[in-house]
């Protein structure tokens, strides 16, 4: 399954802060218009290091399909910003 909506969450200090959810299926569009030269742009570097272009695309599709469940929190001088991927 591909990530649908990212959830981030930031706490500055004291005060409350909303929850923003992002649409990441939106990008979808903007990713099936470019897909041509995103495909020939991952094609250029297996052809200079000799990868397959199959296996590649595979790889990189396991990657995006394995993103759903990622969390990510940074605390840094009293702030917090925590991004949950869904």
């Amino acid at each position: 399954m591909t990530p649908n909506i990212a959830v981030i969450r930031i706490e500055a200090g004291q005060g409350w802060c909303p929850v923003i959810p992002i649409p990441l299926f939106l990008l979808w569009i903007p990713g099936i218009l470019l897909a041509p030269f995103i495909l020939i742009a991952l094609w250029v570097p297996c052809l200079v290091f000799r990868i397959r272009f199959w296996h590649s695309l595979r790889v990189l599709w396991d990657v995006l399909c394995s993103l759903p469940g990622t969390n990510v929190r940074v605390c840094a001088e009293g702030k917090r910003i925590s991004v949950q991927i869904l």
